[in-house]
Order: C-alpha cells, then structure tokens, then sequence
C-alpha cells in the first residue's frame, strides 16, 4: 500500500492524539466566531437536531419492545420470579439496562451514517474552508469536486456500517453473560467515537488525495484523532437541543483542524 509521502504513517501517542482531537473543538468555536460560519452551522444542526429527536423517540419504543419479547420468548422474567432473588432480579435488570444502552448506540449508529450520506456535500464543503481558512489557500469549486466527494463519503459510510454493524452485533451477543455483560456499552460507545471520527477525519484526508484504503490505513495509526473526536461529539449531545445542534458541524471543522496539525511537515 502506497502512503503519501508527506503524510506520517505512523501516529502519535494515543493521549496526545486525544489531547489534540478535544482541543480542535475549542479551535473550532473560535474559527466559526471570527469567519462568521454560523449558517452553516446552525442550517444543517437544526435538520440534525430535528431528526435526531424524532429517530430517538421511535428507536427508544422499538428498543423496549425487543427487550419485551427476548424476556417473554425466553421465559427470564417468569424464571426470575420463581427463584425469589433480589440478587438475580438486580442483575438481569441491569442486563437489560445495558442491552437497551446497547440497542440505542446501534440505532443511532444506522441514523449516523444516513446523515453523513445524506450531510455529505455540506461536510466536504466545511471541512474544505476551514483548510483554505487555515492555509490561507484558496480552491476553486467544483461541481465534479463535490460529487466525487459525495460518492466517496457513501462508499466508505457503508463500509464503516458494515464493519461496525458487526462489532456491534457481537458486542449485543456478550452483552447477554451477566456482570461480564455490564461493560459492553462502553466498549461500543469506543466503537461508535472511532467509526464517527473516522468519517470526520476522511474528508481531509480526501482532500489530501489519499486513496480510500489509504485514508483507512492513515486514519488507523491516528486512531486517537478518531476516538477523541467522537467522544466530544457524543458528549455534546448531553446538553439538549444546543448540543444536538451544534454537534455535526462542529465534529468535520474539528476533524480538519486536527487532521492539519498531525500532518503538518
């Protein structure tokens, strides 16, 4: 495989990847102050926003309603009662705790990847300005451009959902052996930040004229860039509406301030 001589192949230190993808946030908010990128940001947040509330409201019932019938077709809740232990009462519900946080992070990762599909031109189109912004470079549009990026960001959308499609379906699997069970949402919150930051960072890498299998192997050994820029994009949707809106945009601008600094010469 062929890597571009003027990017490293080899990463940082996975704390200081880390380090630099939750800086890149603060970066972020700062470029979009001074060079006034509010409408798209806010344009593309609010239908985000939007669609995020609604897709959870119906992947929450859809998630309480597979609980329901794996307890009944199993017969768990019936065996529970007739062992009479707050013990194991206490420990299948919180198994069913985590399969239902586990359920959530799987349908918000299907929802995800529709949004980078359909998001897809607007992301390319950020994540090219912030670099102009920062280099001070200016690229012409492109029509041609912008559908090669379009169709890029589909191909490799749908290869990361089948990849992590399968994590997760073997993550739900263990999620099932008691106590040793509890720790699978954490395990694919991990999975969910890398995958998420991955589409972030590829735009850039795009940009850069790497390959898409050279953009996997890149973003690889950069794999604290990914981490990192998932998790603050997960963490923003713990303040409501605000958070949910700002999120998106703010994880590509992010994504393409990191991604300049860890291959700057």
């Amino acid at each position: 495989m062929i890597i571009r001589p003027n990017l490293p192949q080899n990463g940082w230190p996975l704390l200081k990847e880390l380090i630099t993808a939750w800086g890149s946030y603060a970066k972020a908010h700062a470029l979009i102050k001074k060079h006034q990128l509010w409408k798209w940001t806010l344009l593309p947040g609010i239908v985000y926003a939007l669609l995020f509330m609604i897709s959870m409201y119906f992947f929450g019932k859809s998630a309480n309603a597979f609980i329901d019938w794996i307890w009944r077709f199993t017969r768990i809740d019936q065996w529970i009662e007739s062992l009479e232990s707050s013990l194991i009462g206490f420990v299948f519900t919180v198994a069913g705790l985590m399969l239902w946080c586990l359920l959530m992070l799987f349908y918000f990762s299907l929802f995800k990847y529709v949004w980078l599909i359909v998001g897809s031109p607007v992301f390319a189109y950020l994540s090219e300005k912030t670099a102009e912004i920062i280099s001070g470079k200016t690229t012409p549009f492109s029509w041609s451009q912008l559908l090669q990026d379009f169709l890029r960001g589909i191909r490799l959308a749908t290869r990361n959902a089948l990849w992590q499609t399968v994590y997760t379906l073997s993550i739900i699997l263990l999620s099932f052996i008691p106590i040793v069970g509890w720790a699978t949402p954490v395990l694919a919150l991990f999975i969910e930040c890398y995958y998420y930051g991955f589409s972030m960072l590829d735009y850039s890498a795009e940009r850069k004229k790497l390959t898409a299998p050279e953009s996997v192997y890149f973003i690889s050994n950069h794999k604290g860039l990914a981490i990192g820029n998932g998790m603050v994009f997960y963490a923003m949707h713990l303040l409501p509406v605000i958070g949910w809106i700002l999120a998106p945009t703010y994880a590509v601008i992010a994504a393409t301030i990191s991604m300049e600094e860890a291959t700057k010469n």
